[in-house]
């Protein structure tokens, strides 16, 4: 399915290497918060016993998917699947045949944006949200890495590093202008 959506013109700005840093930093985010609420003791008499546990395997799988998107963002920036093995300490032939189904769904994505869902109305978007909608996604992250005082006092420390369409295809930022 082909038609365009609302989110087409700005997801087009944005190079499929920088989508990928988007959606690795969302993930980033989302372990982060996850982590954050083990920290805290204060209402640890009224969650259940192994309660704890199940937060902590959910973070766990954040990390997980987090970590699967690095590995997107590498292959998008180019790195070989050597690179990007000797960083998980196995083989290439091993990354590639863990990693490859998710690059393969990432690359797939942007063939098909969306699907509709079984009733035929409503579309349902098969790249990441912070892909899918990426001016939400930076103004999402960047309000939260300005509250967590990341990159300090920078109100873009998410959005301000993002490789845009035609950067990344190898022109440079001046030719962009003209």
């Amino acid at each position: 399915m082909r038609e365009t959506t609302p989110y087409d013109e700005d997801r087009a700005a944005h190079s499929r290497q920088g989508l990928a840093r988007l959606v690795l930093s969302d993930h980033a985010k989302d372990v982060a918060d996850s982590a954050a609420g083990l920290v805290g003791t204060r209402h640890d008499a009224y969650t259940g016993l192994g309660g704890r546990v199940s937060q902590a395997q959910q973070l766990v799988e954040l990390a997980e998917r987090s970590l699967a998107s690095a590995v997107i963002y590498e292959v998008e920036r180019g790195s070989s699947w050597a690179q990007v093995a000797a960083y998980l300490g196995i083989s290439a032939d091993e990354a590639r045949e863990r990693y490859a189904p998710a690059v393969q769904k990432w690359d797939t994505a942007f063939e098909e944006p969306y699907k509709l869902d079984e009733t035929g109305r409503k579309r349902i978007p098969q790249l990441p949200t912070a892909a899918y909608d990426p001016a939400w996604a930076c103004a999402q992250l960047d309000q939260w890495a300005f509250l967590q005082r990341i990159g300090i006092d920078d109100d873009q420390a998410v959005s301000s590093g993002l490789v845009m369409a035609g950067i990344a295809d190898g022109q440079d930022a001046a030719a962009e202008e003209n």
